[in-house]
């Protein structure tokens, strides 16, 4: 709480952290020298003028000077790893695509890559931990990427590999749980009290954030809505095409990044990637507009249902259209005003990630960030004991 409180309002009194806390000033002042004895705050120096009576009101910020963490996203097709501030900063990342899918491949490649992106990036920092995310059914606790379907991976034991590579200590999670714990952190100011996330990218998944936390279920598979069914009727798109679990008109079969350049091509667009079918769009290109536009109704019909079952704050749709497409934006908040019986103001309880453009670098990183801010004071290797 103590930590929260100087991240959201730093530099910050600890006075001013105790009111906001409802923490005693003596319990503040407490975990603050205990913070600063292990460079994770800093004291702001007061700007000169009349010094008044009984002691100043040094602020603290947290401290970017002293320690980084990393951070690694593995997509279908490629890997992401990425240096972090305390603050949730991006500092440097690096996007390359995979050679092969063989897990141990794919980790011993991150690992293989970090020191150089500490060498070049880091500026004397320490870092503290690496985050690992990735989408589908992974379990934290184990640190198993238990199921991966698009990358072929089952049970897979990323903390126990990546830890042995690069010792550090390692944090694994899904994305979407991830990015979710990033808006607690870092995001939207209305993504604090409750907020579903929806990750829309080569996978699709989801995360329920509520009262500081993010719901994992008993399996931590919490979050699977791949197979919502949405349905392509009224999209003005052709008929679904069967998903791999066999039924027609699955999310994840009508919106994913593969299925819209499969759609692509059916409407004659020449595109090698969804990147490309996304500059398309951007630049304007009727045909890939359509894609996103029909896109948008899908997505809206699933954060409709979303809306209707969890009854969050918002719904945070991590999705290229909704963040950089204002189009696509509207079309998925009427959708949701068409559909959801709980929701009267799509405007306020719909809204683009808080990190379009550096989604994937800062997935990972929100991984170890989100560890350390849960326990701020734990045995971390990299920083000073204290008592």
């Amino acid at each position: 709480m103590v930590l929260r409180a100087i991240l959201d309002h730093g530099p910050v009194a600890r006075s001013t952290v105790a009111r906001l806390t409802g923490l005693s000033p003596a319990a503040v002042s407490g975990h603050c020298t205990q913070f600063l004895a292990r460079g994770l705050v800093a004291e702001r120096p007061q700007a000169p003028g009349p010094r008044g009576l009984g002691r100043p009101h040094i602020p603290l910020e947290i401290d970017t000077g002293r320690y980084l963490v990393a951070g690694a996203h593995i997509a279908v097709a490629h890997s992401t790893l990425a240096l972090m501030d305390l603050r949730g900063r991006i500092v440097a990342d690096d996007r390359r695509p995979h050679r092969g899918t063989d897990p141990r491949q794919v980790l011993d490649g991150l690992a293989a890559r970090l020191p150089q992106l500490v060498e070049e990036h880091a500026d004397g920092r320490t870092v503290l931990a690496l985050g690992v995310a990735t989408g589908q059914w992974v379990d934290p606790d184990a640190g198993v990427i238990v199921d991966h379907p698009r990358l072929g991976w089952r049970d897979v034991a990323a903390r126990e590999v990546l830890a042995a590579a690069t010792g550090l200590p390692v944090h694994v999670d899904s994305h979407s749980r991830a990015l979710a714990r990033a808006e607690q952190l870092f995001g939207a100011v209305t993504t604090r009290s409750s907020a579903v996330l929806l990750f829309v990218g080569a996978v699709v998944d989801a995360a329920f954030a509520t009262d500081g936390g993010v719901h994992r279920g008993p399996r931590s598979a919490a979050g699977s809505v791949a197979h919502l069914p949405v349905g392509p009727e009224g999209t003005g798109g052709p008929p679904a095409e069967p998903c791999g679990c066999g039924t027609p008109g699955c999310l994840q079969s009508e919106v994913s990044e593969p299925a819209l350049v499969r759609q692509a091509a059916a409407r004659g667009l020449d595109v090698a990637d969804f990147r490309a079918l996304l500059d398309l769009a951007l630049a304007g290109e009727p045909r890939a507009v359509a894609l996103f536009r029909r896109r948008a109704v899908l997505v809206g019909r699933a954060v409709a249902l979303l809306l209707d079952v969890f009854d969050p704050e918002v719904v945070v749709v991590v999705e290229p259209g909704a963040g950089r497409l204002p189009e696509c934006l509207d079309v998925m908040r009427a959708e949701v005003g068409a559909r959801s019986w709980v929701c009267d103001d799509p405007a306020s309880a719909v809204l683009p990630s808080s990190f379009t453009g550096s989604v994937l670098p800062v997935a990972g990183g929100a991984v170890a960030l989100g560890a350390l801010y849960a326990d701020p004071l734990g045995p971390w290797p990299a920083l000073p004991a204290v008592c």
